[in-house]
């Protein structure tokens, strides 16, 4: 019986450990992530999507379709090896900005669910250098954050509980 739970455990985990790659573990950050900036896009009203709180930062809105923009180009050049027509749209209500912004986060999800480990190690070209897709899926993250951090500064000068903060 001991020996039939040991390969139990075994199993069970060797399984897990199989399911946590980088290419998971971002994914399961990146929903998480959509979740978290949806909130604070709702949170704000829509009266105050132009709010910005000095000349020279972008609105409300302007960081959102920033969000979004950068999602587009890093998951289509560098994952989907896509180039994107340069096409300004424009959203102009607040329901089409955070429609917008879930299209972006599930279209950047659904590219990245093809990429393989193996993928992840091949050197691309950057403005900034050369650097890996492992760098590049990491700068999608983290260029969502730095800005998301942004915009809980826009809702608390507003006034505005941001939403609780959620790591995973």
């Amino acid at each position: 019986m001991k020996k039939h739970i040991f390969l139990l455990v075994i199993f069970v985990s060797s399984f897990a450990k199989a399911q946590d790659t980088p290419i998971s573990a971002f994914l399961e950050k990146w929903e998480n992530s959509k979740d978290y900036l949806v909130e604070m896009a709702e949170a704000m009203p829509e009266d105050k999507y132009d709010y910005k709180p000095t000349e020279r930062q972008k609105t409300f809105k302007e960081q959102l379709l920033h969000i979004k923009q950068n999602m587009d180009w890093l998951s289509n050049r560098y994952f989907a090896k896509a180039t994107l027509e340069n096409i300004k749209v424009t959203y102009p209500t607040k329901a089409e900005v955070i429609e917008a912004m879930k299209t972006s986060f599930d279209n950047t999800a659904t590219i990245i669910k093809t990429a393989t480990p193996e993928d992840l190690k091949e050197l691309v070209e950057f403005f900034a250098g050369q650097k890996t897709k492992l760098q590049i899926l990491n700068l999608l993250q983290d260029h969502v954050t730095h800005h998301r951090g942004q915009l809980i500064v826009y809702l608390n000068l507003n006034d505005i509980k941001p939403p609780t903060y959620r790591g995973w």
